[in-house]
């Protein structure tokens, strides 16, 4: 699997799907109380290390990045997806989105004082990973928090059909949260905790809280 293969082959997927995901997913906080108290944390962690503007890179129809706003943060959203931005901007639109991918983030260095990927790094392949985690990291001020959410097992599927019975072809990757945090040290990152939910469920989820270090923290 080449990296053109694997973007063009999520790009598209999410395209298709991207009206019936949006309904599928629009109430999926409202009974995730462990993931609401996730992001109250994040939200306080951004306010606590100055504030700014706040990144939710692969932010599909945008319902992340609308609670986001609704905790008071300055939430934009960035999707492959065209059709996902289309959705995100029609569901939401006093809000900022704007197609783009995390392999690659057009933002400038040091421009966002947090940001937040929740479950979008599920369908980048192992070897791409580090590359994705140096771009949060650039674009990350200083000091700034990251919070990553993700499925947690080992192994990958190839998802062929998805929400409302569309054709998809999307590889979802299981990680363990080890080698996650692993990752993220790699990358420059400190780790700063971890949540797992669902630990019984077939799938479950977890959730890193990490943080660019200051350069006081680096001397």
């Amino acid at each position: 699997m080449n990296a053109d293969s694997w973007l063009t082959d999520t790009r598209d997927s999410y395209d298709t799907v991207a009206v019936s995901y949006a309904d599928w997913i629009r109430e999926a906080l409202a009974g995730a109380p462990y993931l609401r108290a996730a992001l109250a944390v994040f939200a306080d962690l951004v306010r606590t290390s100055g504030g700014g503007p706040v990144a939710d890179v692969g932010c599909g129809p945008g319902h992340v990045t609308a609670h986001l706003h609704e905790l008071s943060l300055d939430a934009f959203g960035i999707d492959l997806s065209p059709g996902m931005i289309e959705v995100a901007r029609r569901d939401h639109p006093g809000l900022r989105f704007e197609v783009g991918t995390m392999t690659d983030l057009e933002l400038a260095d040091g421009s966002v004082a947090g940001l937040l990927a929740f479950w979008s790094l599920i369908h980048v392949p192992d070897e791409v990973v580090p590359a994705v985690l140096d771009q949060f990291r650039r674009v990350l001020r200083p000091g700034g928090p990251l919070l990553i959410g993700f499925h947690v097992g080992t192994g990958s599927r190839l998802k062929t059909q998805g929400y409302g019975g569309h054709p998809m072809r999307v590889h979802v990757h299981r990680r363990s949260p080890d080698r996650v945090a692993a990752w993220l040290r790699e990358a420059g990152f400190t780790v700063e905790a971890q949540l797992l939910t669902d630990p019984d469920a077939e799938v479950p989820g977890a959730i890193l809280f990490a943080r660019r270090p200051r350069r006081s923290d680096q001397a």
